[in-house]
Order: structure tokens, then sequence, then C-alpha cells
């Protein structure tokens, strides 16, 4: 019945056309401004009729307009949209489309609640990254390396798998907001991000937004450095799917199938993927394996609602890599781990025969439920609830004299839920309002058990807690990331050494108010949170199998935005922005780590103070060249740090530093080209100047929560921030010499870059370094469609195998015995050195 009436349409479409007097014969062939090949079946529309066809399989199209002169809309999935107009009959040649960077044509569920800086007229520093390029550069890393070609971040790829970490304007992850779908995901309790428990991310990435500085997110998140929104695949308007296969160096292999039914006349929508991953490591000894999996499912009753429930995960495994000295890894090379043992009989022990001294097993399964709600043409109402269960420990080896007796877990676990809402309305022509709410509900259990027992069949727990009775530890949790899932040790009494749970409820509200009109635009936005805190200890109590529960705190938090833009004209754009945040303290810089763990700190951490400003100007100059420049100054301020050392002779002392402040300032200009049709060259600089300002207050504490001494002050005023490079650059660019075949190369280069250590120590000064990767992609099509294809793909890292101190630890000044130093560094500190040479390749089948 509907071919039917599809041929009466198209019949009665014709009949019509051949009575219009006034008509024009178009033709053209539609490429990819990018890598200078056909797009086979793009859209051509007649603007302001219905009037359309596809190009066929070589890009190309011949229709029938309804009007002598008039306009095209030229639209491809991925590509910005091109209008040409037309006058009688004629052939428009080669018309080149080029990837769109803004992300209209994903589909973004719970779009009001994921906050995309395409959402607001008055702009923010921000890089988008589509699926397409993800998908090639991917590889087998974890999101950060992807990023590395963004002004101002840096990737450090530390020891085993997903161990990485990521920098923005020299904020470590802790001050970087992550956003998965609109889901804050940084830890609760210290804002940590682990790659290794996000290690499918990639795999169901459709784009991924770095916004550096403010952003444009509403909530009052940990947005020091940046936020970056991760928006995975969830609707998909086709039918379609793909299957690859991955090797790389050092034994790795990966396996994915993904699928997908499109949207069906009901409005339904699924698609699934699976993935396996596995490989030996860079590093040696640091073997490691996991799953990804990924499961929507969409519905859309009518234009006005879309749902849509989500659930992925991916339960992983890998061995860490140890600490060592410069002068260790100059004499072992660089691949060498310091933390495994030899001659263990375990199910444990590495593919190398070594048994690992540490043990990283998580899973993280996350699920939400989207709502998109167009109540009218001027307002909508975005909701997500979303869940997270995490289960997983840190299997440690622990040894008497030569033998390694039994693997001790310390266990992360967690039970996290959600509600994220916006509504959005469109007031007038000119203003906009839009308002949320942000509630988290957290329970955080931590504690020690026995993983894995290897020479000893029971382990004596008598560390003098838990009313100071001796008692056996006999069962084992395990060391596969599905069994630590399913069967999480409950029983308090097969724990020891600590065991305390912790309570972090938060709920906020945010608002933002925006005027555009003509060529100007503002915005000014807000938020008001509290986050309530309660610990509760299971071990280090009076009296055994009672528990204790702290007291409640309360900390009350809030953040300010404004901004305005202005478009001077087509191709130039000017913007300005400001914030202030009034960040809660995390949690773990509250309670004293100790036999006393459920007192607080005295004094309380009290909330950190960020203050940001930037400004921007925008070059548009078509698809020829564009180019952006930024200028930023953010001042992080009050932090407290808490840190234990764990026991020291007889004493077990821990430390509260207060008043540490940080100063980050620095000018980011971005460039993009395109000198020929299928060759595209940008390129980046971003100069930096991060430093500690004024000095700080140092408190100790011994076993029982007790102040040690006086307050002793901090010299740190001057210091370089270190950990990252305050200056970056880099060249990128992709040349297609054949059709649907082509290579990319890319440059980064690292200087004025600082180690971490002891504040009160001047940082060290560490050697510049750069890093060359290149690629080669292959597209073979097939039908008349060309949605049938195989992809080649090949990467490889550090082509010219450039050795390179990535991090370095340490405080301790350069020798003046030349040999004891490497490249002006002491080789005593402990640091580690970059990868080398590294490859990955990949054959998909998309159909």
């Amino acid at each position: 019945m509907k071919n039917t009436i599809k041929v009466m349409f198209f019949a009665v479409t014709l009949m019509f056309s051949a009575f219009t007097m006034a008509q024009s014969t178009v033709t053209g062939t539609v490429m990819d401004g990018e890598f200078n090949s056909s797009l086979p079946s793009a859209s051509i529309v007649e603007q302001g009729t219905s009037n359309g066809t596809i190009t066929d399989f070589d890009g190309t199209f011949t229709f029938e307009t309804q009007a002598s002169s008039g306009v095209l809309i030229i639209s491809y999935v991925g590509y910005g949209k091109k209008t040409i107009s037309f006058s009688d009959s004629i052939n428009l040649g080669n018309i080149f489309l080029t990837p769109d960077n803004s992300l209209d044509e994903v589909v973004v569920v719970g779009k009001g609640v994921i906050d995309l800086a395409g959402g607001r007229e008055t702009p923010v520093a921000v890089s988008t990254i589509k699926a397409a390029e993800i998908q090639q550069k991917a590889g087998n890393w974890d999101l950060p390396e992807v990023l590395k070609s963004t002004p101002s971040v840096q990737n450090l790829k530390s020891g085993g798998f997903g161990d990485g970490q990521m920098f923005i304007r020299g904020f470590d992850q802790t001050n970087t907001a992550f956003l998965l779908n609109g889901q804050p995901i940084n830890g609760m309790e210290d804002g940590r991000m682990y790659w290794s428990n996000w290690s499918g991310v990639m795999d169901v990435a459709d784009a991924i937004q770095v916004q550096r500085g403010l952003g444009a997110s509403k909530l009052a998140i940990s947005s020091v450095g940046g936020t970056v929104n991760i928006v995975t695949k969830t609707i998909d308007r086709k039918e379609g799917g793909f299957v690859q296969q991955m090797v790389a160096n050092d034994s790795y292999t990966k396996t994915t199938a993904y699928f997908s039914t499109g949207v069906n006349e009901k409005g339904w929508s699924f698609s699934g993927l699976l993935g396996h991953w596995q490989g030996d490591g860079y590093v040696d000894n640091t073997d490691g394996q996991g799953q990804t999996y990924f499961f929507s499912v969409g519905y859309q009753p009518n234009e006005n609602h879309t749902l849509n429930f989500l659930l992925t995960g991916a339960p992983q495994s890998h061995a860490v890599a140890g600490s060592g000295s410069i002068g260790e890894f100059l004499e072992e090379g660089r691949r060498y781990n310091s933390w495994n043992y030899d001659n263990v009989n375990s199910s444990n022990t590495l593919s190398s025969g070594a048994y690992p001294g540490g043990r990283n097993i998580y899973h993280k399964p996350v699920a939400n439920i989207s709502w998109d709600w167009t109540i009218d043409e001027d307002s909508e109402l975005s909701t997500v609830v979303y869940g997270s269960m995490g289960r997983g420990s840190f299997a440690q080896a622990i040894t008497s004299g030569d033998d390694v007796t039994y693997a001790r877990g310390s266990n992360n676990n967690h039970d996290w839920f959600g509600l994220v809402t916006n509504y959005n309305n469109q007031l007038t022509e000119n203003l906009n309002l839009n308002f949320g709410a942000d509630v988290r509900l957290y329970n955080g259990f931590h504690f020690r058990d026995v993983r894995e027992f290897i020479s000893v069949d029971a382990v004596t727990a008598n560390s003098g807690y838990s009313g100071g009775l001796d008692y056996e530890l006999t069962e084992a949790g395990g060391i596969n990331p599905w069994e630590v899932f399913f069967n999480q040790n409950n029983d308090h009494s097969q724990r020891f050494g600590y065991d305390y749970e912790e309570q972090i409820n938060y709920a906020g509200v945010f608002g933002q108010l925006e005027y555009s009109k003509d060529n100007f635009s503002t915005f000014f936005q807000g938020a008001v949170s509290n986050q309530s805190h309660v610990r509760t200890e299971f071990l280090n109590v009076e009296e055994a199998g009672v528990s204790e529960e702290s007291d409640k705190v309360n900390n009350l938090g809030y953040n300010v935005k404004l901004g305005g833009a202005y478009v001077l004209s087509d191709a130039h754009k000017v913007f300005v922005n400001a914030g202030y945040y009034s960040r809660q303290p995390f949690h773990d810089n509250l309670y004293q780590n100790n036999r006393e763990g459920n007192t607080l700190l005295s004094p309380e951490a009290e909330n950190e103070e960020i203050t940001g400003l930037e400004a921007g100007y925008q070059f548009n100059g078509g698809s020829a060249i564009s180019a952006n420049l930024n200028v930023y100054h953010t001042t992080w301020d009050n932090v407290t740090k808490y840190n234990s050392n764990g026991e020291i002779g007889d004493a077990f002392l821990s430390y509260q530093t207060l008043g540490v402040k940080q100063v980050h300032y620095g000018v980011e200009l971005e460039v993009m080209t395109r000198p020929l049709d299928n060759l595209k060259l940008n390129g980046f600089v971003a100069l930096g100047e991060w430093q500690f300002k004024d000095n700080a207050t140092l408190r100790t504490f011994d076993n029982d929560g007790n102040k040690v001494g006086d307050d002793e002050d901090i010299v740190i005023d001057g210091f370089n921030v270190g950990g990252a490079a305050q200056v970056t650059a880099g060249i990128n660019g992709s040349y297609e010499f054949l059709p649907r075949f082509s290579i990319d190369a890319g440059w980064n280069w690292y200087n004025d870059v600082f180690s971490t250590g002891s504040l009160g120590v001047a940082p060290l000064s560490m050697p510049s370094y750069d890093t060359v990767d290149t690629g080669l992609s292959y597209k073979l099509l097939f039908g008349e469609t060309g949605k049938t294809s195989l992809q080649f793909r090949l990467n490889v890292n550090n082509v010219f195998d450039e050795v390179y101190l990535e991090s370095v630890n340490g405080t301790t000044a350069a020798s003046a015995i030349e040999s004891e130093n490497y490249k002006g560094i002491n080789r005593s500190n402990t640091g580690r050195f970059g990868y080398g040479r590294t490859w990955n390749t990949s054959v998909r089948f998309n159909f």
C-alpha cells in the first residue's frame, strides 16, 4: 500500500511539473570537501518546496526544479548544509561539503541536560571531535589520547591500560568536569577519573566536546580547567551496524560488533554493541583484558516526545606498572616494571609467568532513562534519570620473606543514583530562559579483604582495631571483574585494615537567561547546591560489631557566570565571559584518615574559590580558513589538601595543607585551513603561565587525630605548577591522494614542563619533547548507495621512537656529577618515560 502511495505521489508531482511553465534542469556532483570523494545519497531539495532528489553512487544528481530560478539546499549526515542559487538549466559542477563541527546530525537524547556549547549564542573556547575521527584515531587508546591535538590539553599515558591522566590548562582531572550524556561521572569523593573504568566509552561515542575554562555547563561542577562532554550513541535514524577487528603492538587484539534497527514505523529503535579486548601492555608485565557492552532502546511515540533507555559498561582487569627512579629506567629500558614476582603459582599469574605486584579490577555499569518533551514551539523539557553500581578492587601482592602469601584487596565500591532535568523557554524572539535541577545520591563502600590466597589458607588480622580482637580471614573475593561485581564481600568479619561507608547527597538548582538581538548576545547564569556528608565506621570502633556514624556535614556552594558576544561581520566574532565558583571541598578532605576516621578535621575544609575570565575572537573565512583566538585567566584559591603517609616508625601521621592558591593564565590560537581540495592542514599553539601564589599552612595529625606540633608555613609563592606542559603546539593534517585513500599526520610539541612533588620544594624544570603520529585510511564502497563499505585503518604513534621523560615526581636537584643526571634531571628522582613507537591496525565492515 505504501509503495502504491509513493508511486501516486511521484506521478502527481511529475504531472504538475509537466504543466509548469517555469522550470529548469539542474545537475551536479556532491563531494566530500575534506577528502575530495563523492558523497552518495546526499540530499538535494529545492528551497520552499518538497521537490528534491538524492545523489547516486558517484555523487551526481539530475532533477527538474519547479521554478526557473531559486535556491537548492544540499545536505549530508555529518556535513554542514550548503545553499546554492540556480537560474535556468545549469550544471553546478562539483559541490563541496565540509564536515560539520557542530552536533546537528547526531541524535542527542536528553539534549536539554547535555551542555553543548552550540546551544548558546555566546560562545566559549570549544573543540568538538566527531564519531568519524574518534573511530580513526582512537585505536586502542583511552579518550585523553584523542584530545591531545586540542589547545591546552595534554595526555600522560602513564603505565598500564587505562592509567592515563589528562590536563586542561594545567588542571588535572579532579578539576575537569566529565559528563556522559549529561551525567556527571567524576568521583563524588575526590573528583578523580579512572579511564580503566571507562575503557569502552570510545566504542559508543558519537561525539566528544571539550569546553576549556568556564564552558557552557549550567551545573555547579568541577569545571576549573574545563568540561568534557561525551555524547554516546542512542537513537540512530537508519538501520545499520558494523563489525571491526583490531590488532596492535604487544599482542593486543580487540573485536567489536554493533547493530542498530533505526527508527521503525511505530517509533521504536534498538541498538547494541559488544566488544572484547586483551593485550600484554606496552610496559612489561602489565597485561589486561576486558569487555564492552552497550544496549539502547528508544521510543518516539510522536514528534513531541523522545524516550531512551541506555545501559553500558566495561568490566576490565589489568596489572599495574610499579614506579621507579629515572636511573632504573635508563638501565632497564622504558618498558621496565619494578613491581612483579616470579615463581608464584596462581590463576592471577601474567602471561609472562610473573605475578603482578598490583592489579586493578573494576566493573561499573551505567544506566539511564532520558525523556525529551517538546511542550510547544517555544518550550521543551529534558530529563535524565541515571544510576551506576561500581564494584572493584586493587589487588596487591603481600609478601613474607621471598614468598607472595596472598593478594590484598583495597575495595572501592559505590551505588550512585541521580536526576538532571532542564526546562527551556523562548520567552520572546530575543530572550531565552533555561532552568533545572541536579540531584545525586551516592553511597561509597571502602574496605580491605583477601582477593586470593596463594601460599597460605588464611590470614590473621591483628591490627588492634575492632575492639582489639584478632580474627581469621578465610574467604577470597577473586580477581575477575564479573566475579567482583556479582559476589562482593558483604561480610564485615572478612574485612580488615579499614572498613567504612560514605553517604554523599547533592542537590542543586541552576538557571540561565540569554538575550540575543541582531549582532549582540549576552547571558547570565547561576547555580546553587548543597552537599551533605555522613561517614559510617565499621572496623575502627570501640565495640566490635557496632558501627559508629559521624555527624552530618552540609556544605553550600554556588556559581555565577555571565558573558557577551558581538558579531562584527559574517567572518568576525568576539566574546568575553566571566565566572565565579564557590565549590564545596571533596569528601576526602573533610575527615581524618586514621583510627578516629569519623572525626572532622579541625579547622574544617572551607569552600574553594574559583574565578575565571576569558575572551575570544573567532574568524570564519569559509572552507579555506578559520581561526580561534582565546585568552584566559583562572584563579583557584582557598584550597585544602589532605593526605596520609601511613605509619612512620611507630606513628601514623597525616597532613592538612590550608590556603593553597594557583593562578593560571594564557593565550590559545588554533587555525584550520584547506589549501587544496584534498588537503586539510590545522595548527595550534598554547602559551600558559601557571604558578602558585602566596604561601600555605601545613598541619600534622597523629594516629588518634590529635594535632602534632605547631602550624608550619609552606613556601610555594612563585613556584610553577607541575604535571603538564605550560607551552604546547601542534600541526596536523590529512591528504587524500586517491579517492577515499588518505594519509594523516600530527606533530605535538611540549615545553615548560615541571615536576610534581612535595609542596614547599621548588619543582624541577623538565626537558621539552615532541612526538609525531601518522595514519592511513582506505574506504571501499559496495552497492549502489555506498552504504555497505569496508574500512581499513593503520595508526602509528611516536613514529620516530622519541625517548622522552613524560613525568617526574620528585624535587631532588641536579647533581654536580654529570653522570648522575639525565638531561639536567637527577637520576634519583622518580619518573616515567613516555611510550616508544606503537601501532594498531583495524578492518571494519559497515552495513
